[in-house]
């Protein structure tokens, strides 16, 4: 059998209309390599011919049914042998593309980046009577997002107006969503926001949240505030993520209080703010050294239907621990445990240092004690700040018993804690007493990494060193 060769569309020439079905059927399986279907297709395209069955009626021609055509279409991976098989089944008498087939082949355009084939397919669906579906906008106007052009993007909306359609609020959230992430665009998304209203088109709460954000981001606070006012004077009611969008925006250029003012105003309209609102203004008012009103806003958190987690505690015991009130910070670590929150290692860690730093060496090994019966693993600075801490006010045996605890627990001290200790043996009054104290500590089972035993070397020459003089002279 000879293959068929075929030139661009508006150059076929067929003898007999009988035989388009068949060269059809043809073209579509050699481009898709089904040619298992070809000697099926040639019995077929035969038969009617002999028969010499007229041209069917009713929108279907002897080229097959709308249905099949739109089937042969979507088949193409080639978008341009898609749009020569639309044409040729265009041509014959009495047939009409199904809307599927339209639809079909302008994503395919589209999303292949024959852009211009496109808008002309689009500009000739507008001349047809069909019912177009929302969702064709939809995708035309993620496939010029994803090709990056925002303002092709733009120009959807206006299309969509053009099909006397009025654009559905996901359609315009969709452009926005688009528009806002390219930084020439946020006033031109603000602008379409603006005139929707001029075509009957409502922005909903998503909507401004979209703008708010960007521009809360570009740090035009002050047109994020605008909008959230205009929302109230439009009857657009916000929602819980429209406060915190201005929360967050209001605590990141350091005013808390308009940030508290807005808080506020969430609960009086019957809004419970969630957690990452209440985390925000808490950061925010710790930095700001407002650690009594953030010690307030903690506390009310749980009265206003919103429980306190573990990041809310640990912000709050951080912010005592930085500003040097360490043994209230403990206090908040009481009301974790009371209110069903566990603290963490976050907790225990930052506590430990808050104290050391105060020279609360006391309390903090306590706290280190619970941190370790927690099964929680102190980092090394934190073992190391406590040692050199117990050491330096002359509490050796306290600094022997942190190392004795770490070591009980499985944990490996730092060389640097171990060489901190070597000073403080030679001033005390029974040196031989404090190499027996080490000597029980290095008897302890631990760890084979544990770098001790660099240490236990360097202990053992320095103590050798201090006391054979000792005995030599005895």
């Amino acid at each position: 059998m000879h293959f068929l060769y075929f030139c661009p569309a508006n150059k076929m020439l067929f003898p007999m209309i009988n035989h388009c079905y068949l060269y059809l059927q043809l073209f579509a399986s050699y481009s898709t390599k089904e040619f298992r279907n070809k000697q099926e297709l040639v019995k077929q395209g035969e038969e009617q011919r002999l028969d010499k069955q007229p041209l069917k009626q009713n929108n279907e021609t002897s080229i097959g049914s709308p249905a099949r055509v739109q089937k042969l279409i979507a088949a193409q991976s080639d978008p341009l042998l898609a749009k020569e098989i639309f044409d040729l089944a265009s041509r014959q008498p009495n047939f009409r593309h199904s809307y599927a087939a339209w639809h079909t082949l302008i994503l395919k355009l589209g999303r292949s980046g024959h852009f211009s084939l496109m808008q002309s397919l689009l500009s000739s669906l507008k001349s047809q009577n069909y019912t177009i579906s929302p969702s064709l906008f939809s995708q035309i106007i993620q496939i010029y997002g994803d090709a990056g052009q925002p303002d092709e993007v733009l120009k959807v909306f206006y299309t969509i107006l053009k099909f006397d359609i009025k654009p559905l609020p996901k359609h315009l959230n969709r452009i926005l969503e688009i528009l806002v992430t390219q930084h020439n665009f946020l006033h031109p998304a603000l602008d379409l926001v603006k005139s929707t209203y001029r075509y009957g088109v409502s922005p909903n709460t998503t909507s401004y949240n979209i703008l708010m954000r960007a521009f809360c981001l570009n740090d035009d606070l002050s047109i994020a505030y605008s909008l959230f006012n205009e929302m109230f004077k439009r009857d657009v009611v916000p929602d819980i993520e429209s406060y915190r969008i201005l929360i967050q925006g209001f605590c990141r250029k350091s005013q808390v209080n308009k940030a508290v003012d807005l808080l506020e105003d969430m609960l009086n309209k019957g809004f419970v703010p969630d957690t990452l609102s209440y985390s925000t203004l808490l950061n925010s008012l710790c930095r700001k050294k407002k650690l009594k009103e953030a010690y307030k806003l903690l506390c009310r958190m749980k009265i206003k239907g919103c429980k306190p987690d573990i990041i809310h505690y640990n912000t709050i015991i951080m912010g005592f621990c930085r500003e040097g009130r360490a043994l209230d910070a403990c206090k908040v670590l009481d009301d974790m445990r009371s209110n069903g929150c566990l603290p963490n290692l976050v907790s225990y860690r930052t506590l430990v240092t808050g104290l050391c730093s105060q020279g609360l060496y006391g309390d903090a090994k306590t706290h280190l004690g619970e941190m370790l019966l927690q099964g929680f693993s102190p980092h090394f600075s934190v073992v190391h700040l406590l040692v050199k801490g117990f050491c330096n006010i002359g509490k050796f045996d306290d600094a022997c018993a942190v190392l004795e605890e770490i070591l009980r627990h499985g944990e490996v001290p730092h060389i640097d804690t171990w060489m901190e200790m070597l000073p403080w043996i030679s001033e005390a009054g029974d040196p031989e007493s404090m190499g027996s104290t080490l000597n029980e500590i290095l008897k302890m089972e631990i760890k084979p990494n544990t770098k001790i035993v660099d240490a236990g070397v360097t202990l053992g020459e320095y103590l050798i060193k201090k006391i054979a003089p000792r005995s030599y002279k005895s």
